[in-house]
């Protein structure tokens, strides 16, 4: 018998979209910065009606990944800008 998929709950939706605000507070660019912001809402405002349980595990499940893609960006943008800093 196949386990049954819960929806995640909206105290965890919510910390995982605070969570893309801190991430995109990181980058010194304005333009990535606002684009990871706008983006994160947008992505939130498009899934905010799930209604089954298996689709909105989904894209909380792909949140997360994106979330970690960020955070490494975020890192990777920090390192270079401190490389070029370092450099001049």
């Amino acid at each position: 018998m196949a386990a049954a998929v819960t929806s995640p709950v909206r105290s965890e939706v919510l910390s995982l979209f605070r969570s893309f605000l801190r991430t995109s507070r990181q980058f010194s660019d304005y333009n990535i910065r606002e684009y990871t912001r706008r983006r994160a809402a947008d992505a939130f405002r498009e899934n905010r009606a799930l209604a089954d349980a298996p689709t909105a595990a989904a894209a909380f499940a792909e949140g997360k990944k994106q979330l970690e893609v960020a955070k490494r960006q975020a890192k990777n943008t920090m390192f270079h800008a401190t490389l070029l800093t370092k450099m001049w």
